[in-house]
């Protein structure tokens, strides 16, 4: 009877975390769009032009940075012949240089409708707030630490 209550119990609290974890994720996205908008100070035809290129641009590289990420877990590098190894590691070069050719296009495409100077502030905008990212993580990792 105890094991028939607890599935139930647990496959509520496996959603609740995996629902937490995407709650999580699109707080992060909302907070990333806020900093770069003001960090850019797009006009309104400036931004309906960026946001479409910027975003198609993110979910192409979050699909090859889960590719990635996948192909890496799945092979445990000790279980690994040098043929399977070498083929994994041409694999991962063949990602980065996907990944290389994505953000030359989206620079590309972005010349063709904003100033440069918008373009680096961009790029200055993304580093920074990827910094902002990890202080707050380093910081709540601290203060977790603390606690013990």
């Amino acid at each position: 009877m105890k094991k028939i209550i607890l599935i139930p119990v647990f496959a509520l609290l496996l959603s609740i975390s995996s629902y937490a974890q995407k709650l999580d994720r699109e707080k992060i996205k909302a907070l990333k769009i806020a900093h770069i908008t003001e960090q850019m100070d797009l006009s309104a035809k400036e931004a309906q032009a960026f946001w479409p290129i910027y975003n198609t641009k993110e979910e192409a590289e979050n699909k090859l940075r889960e590719q990635s990420s996948k192909r890496r877990k799945d092979k445990k590098v000790e279980n690994l012949s040098e043929t399977e190894a070498k083929a994994l590691l041409l694999e991962m070069v063949e990602i980065e240089n996907k990944k290389q050719e994505l953000h030359s296009k989206f620079i590309t495409d972005l010349l063709n409708i904003l100033p440069a100077k918008k373009i680096i502030a961009l790029m200055q905008a993304d580093h920074s707030f990827k910094k902002k990212m990890i202080q707050e993580y380093r910081q709540r990792h601290q203060a977790d630490k603390s606690k013990k």
